[in-house]
């Protein structure tokens, strides 16, 4: 499962053993909540109906032994000494493992794509996970698998829809953690009052916390997320010492469980009915996939050291002695006395009731906060609508709420809750989700073994052979309970699936029709300095998707109103498949036409985990980023020359240089006055503009001439022009296509937010021209 930190981002890793050690402390809480409180409802799900254990107790050294084995192969051999090693500079999660893929291979479908891309530090980056040992065998097949896909249209959408489901199956898990952990964290009062009086109780304290939870994550996690890891570390502390009290009180021969010889036993045994509560034994492993979702905000040791020295020992002890108190108690009265309550000291039962309650809450937490973070993630890279982020915290960015998503997530999970009403349903369904993603996970790390680390495809064979064998035998154990819970899931990834693909398909092909019926560069010299309009006082900015090219609702514009501004600016913002981009790479520039036409064209690029500047500030930057291109030219020192797609366009990369002074603004404290020199604009009663300069360097009456006019334009205001566009499929097109474009695709839109830079333009500076655009 994909899981956002919630503000403890770590963008410096350092070595020194005192951060490693905080970067661990802070893991507990952030990374691993979900998985600490598993322990509340395995064997409560495992032995539900489908075993039930005898005298023998070889069902239950079983259950302990695959729970054993599980956790050994799966989060600690697989996650923890592999899987963390494909991070994707820095982060992790199932959109690192695309964009990794997408960097080393020609695979990725978005459209807006240059040349220019792969020349950002982040992109170009050599993997540090095993390239310096990788064999000239393994760059050959690397070479060899590329080709394959880079050829093959069908195998690019195939990887895409593994990626797409994968992601489906994280917020389908964001809907089915807190309820199942929620639940069975309050499950404990069923020890306490009446059969018949408990199901009264208890859903309804389960929906009010649900309810509460839900309701305060527009506050984030930033004033509590102190409280995280202090909550876990409490609650893993007690269900190891429960369960070292339960070992050598009930049973201190419960060890000899973990021999996998108990595992040939329990299936020789159990036969269908132990393959079925395999789909109850993997709960033991939900959470795990944080621990590489989480990269980004930790760091590899500080994960690994977490995990080895206090999770895993924690959550063997407390099933150890869960199967140490079951092996002794083998005549119990009713199905849900098989839980975690039952094996803890009654005198301690409320204590650990209130530390259960909260660490299933900070679980939940995880989870809910990492589903808003990877349909960011999505929204960046084009495969989900845009949606209202809003970002919680001032001082962590990694920290964001997004409303729509979260009422969305409480009505389904409260939905869950009441229709359910038993750790039974919700295990099945959790269970699903937890492996799907998993598989998925092992599908693209195979793929990364090749393509990233250089390695032969026979390691990359071997690694989806063992743990796919694994991870498939757990599926087809979930799978079959497709009536019993196990729907659910696959109901919301297909919802989420049909949304998400008509978004990206209906994306891409308007993309293509602007590509098409874009305007010809001959067409605007054709038209002279003067557009052959009226050029009045001002900036105008032209928002385009883009990236050469003259789109076609400047024409449609001018044609209509023949009158423009005296600086136009065709503004492109995009996101590329890196995680961040430095902000010295972050703005492309260059120009359209002649000098004298005052066209340029300005390219924002931002990584997938960015955050997005708000209108004014990305207003100041564009402006700067324009004087700084035409002061330094394309051979400058702050900027480098990249051809575009057409040969009378040169693309600059322009990093800090000149700085915009404003009305308000200290020109001392902006670039320092020793160093800095200033142009002027005439004087006026309008807000004064200022451009200060780096250095005093030498510039010829053109290049002044251009700021100057620039500075004047700014002074004079700034122009938004949008395109309001409406989608239509083309006459000829089939029933699918015209349902997905026409009715599905138009919805999303209609339904769904604007440019994020435009949310809050105000409206008096704002243009719209409307398209119709036919795919």
């Amino acid at each position: 499962m994909d899981i956002d930190g919630g503000g403890f981002s770590n963008p410096v890793k350092r070595n020194s053993w005192r951060t490693v050690l905080s970067l661990a402390y802070q893991s507990l809480g952030v990374v691993y909540g979900d998985l600490s409180t598993s322990p509340l409802y395995v064997y409560k799900s495992t032995f539900a109906e489908d075993i039930q254990h005898s005298e023998t107790n070889e069902e239950i050294y079983g259950v302990l032994s695959f729970v054993f084995w599980t956790l050994t192969l799966v989060p600690l051999l697989k996650y923890v000494f592999i899987v963390l090693r494909a991070d994707d500079d820095g982060e992790g999660g199932t959109f690192a493992l695309y964009s990794l893929l997408c960097r080393h291979a020609r695979v990725g479908f978005l459209p807006n794509g240059q040349l220019a891309d792969e020349e950002i530090s982040a992109y170009k980056k050599t993997d540090r996970c095993g390239g310096a040992g990788s064999l000239s065998g393994g760059v050959g097949a690397a070479s060899r698998v590329r080709v394959m896909l880079e050829r093959h249209r069908v195998l690019q959408k195939m990887l895409l829809i593994l990626a797409l489901i994968g992601t489906c199956m994280v917020i389908g898990d964001g809907v089915l953690t807190p309820a199942i952990s929620v639940f069975s964290a309050v499950s404990g009062l069923e020890l306490s009052m009446a059969r018949e009086h408990h199901k009264y109780v208890e859903v309804p304290i389960v929906c009010l916390i649900l309810i509460g939870l839900f309701a305060l994550q527009h506050y984030g996690t930033h004033r509590v997320g102190f409280l995280f890891a202090p909550v876990v570390i409490i609650w893993l502390l007690c269900i190891s010492a429960i369960g070292v009290y339960n070992i050598f009180y009930w049973n201190p021969h419960v060890y000899r469980a973990l021999s996998p010889y108990y595992m040939y036993k329990f299936v020789k045994k159990t036969q269908r009915g132990g393959w079925m509560s395999l789909g109850g034994i993997l709960l033991c492993i939900t959470g795990s996939e944080a621990m590489y979702a989480d990269l980004g905000h930790f760091s590899q040791l500080s994960i690994k050291i977490a995990f080895t020295s206090v999770v895993y020992p924690s959550l063997i002890l407390a099933y150890m002695g869960q199967a140490a108190y079951l092996s002794k108690h083998h005549v119990i009265e009713n199905e849900y006395r098989i839980g975690f309550y039952v094996s803890v000291p009654e005198q301690i039962r409320w204590p650990v009731l209130c530390i259960a309650i909260l660490a299933a809450v900070v679980g939940s937490q995880a989870i809910i906060t990492g589903t808003f973070s990877i349909i960011k993630q999505c929204s960046a890279l084009g495969c989900f609508p845009r949606v209202k982020i809003v970002h919680t915290s001032s001082k962590f960015h990694g920290q964001i709420y997004i409303p729509e998503i979260n009422w969305i997530l409480m009505i389904l999970c409260l939905a869950v809750t009441i229709g359910f009403r038993d750790t039974k349903h919700m295990g099945n369904a959790a269970g699903l989700a937890v492996i799907t993603v998993m598989l998925v996970t092992t599908c693209l790390m195979s793929l990364v073994i090749v393509l990233c680390w250089h390695k032969s495809i026979f390691l990359a064979v071997c690694f989806i052979l063992f743990f796919g064998t694994i991870e498939a035998l757990y599926f087809s154990a979930s799978l079959i309970k497709f009536m019993e819970g196990a729907w659910v899931p696959i109901a919301f990834s297909c919802i989420f699936m049909i949304i998400m693909y008509v978004w990206h398909y209906g994306t891409l092909k308007k993309y293509e029709f602007d590509v098409q019926n874009k305007v010809s560069i001959e067409w605007l010299l054709g038209l002279g300095p003067s557009l052959g309009i009226v050029r009045v006082r001002g900036i105008g900015l032209i928002h385009t998707e883009l990236v050469s090219g003259i789109p076609s609702i400047f024409s449609h514009f001018i044609t209509n109103l023949p009158a423009f501004h005296q600086v136009l600016i065709f503004l492109c913002i995009k996101s590329i498949p890196v995680p961040h981009v430095h902000p010295e790479e972050r703005f492309l520039v260059g120009r359209i036409g002649p000098k004298e036409y005052r066209l340029y064209r300005c390219i924002v690029r931002y990584g997938y985990r960015d955050v997005h500047k708000d209108d004014l500030e990305l207003e100041r930057d564009i402006v700067c980023s324009i004087a700084e291109f035409i002061r330094s030219g394309t051979s400058g020192p702050n900027g480098a020359a990249v051809e575009s797609e057409k040969d009378d366009e040169r693309m600059t990369v322009v990093g800090a240089g000149i700085r915009l002074c404003e009305v308000g603004d200290n020109p001392g404290e902006v670039a320092g006055p020793s160093s800095s020199t200033e142009i002027q604009s005439p004087i006026r009663a309008r807000k004064k503009v200022r451009f200060v300069l780096p250095t005093s360097p030498r510039m010829n009456a053109s290049t002044r001439e251009e700021l100057q006019e620039l500075m004047e334009a700014r002074e004079a205001g700034m122009a938004f022009i949008l395109g309001h566009s409406y989608v239509r499929a083309k006459s000829g097109s089939g029933f699918v296509r015209r349902f997905a474009i026409n009715y599905g695709y138009d919805f999303l839109r209609r339904n769904s937010r604007g440019p994020a830079y435009a949310v809050n333009i105000p409206y008096a500076s704002t243009l719209e021209v409307g398209m119709i655009y036919y795919v």
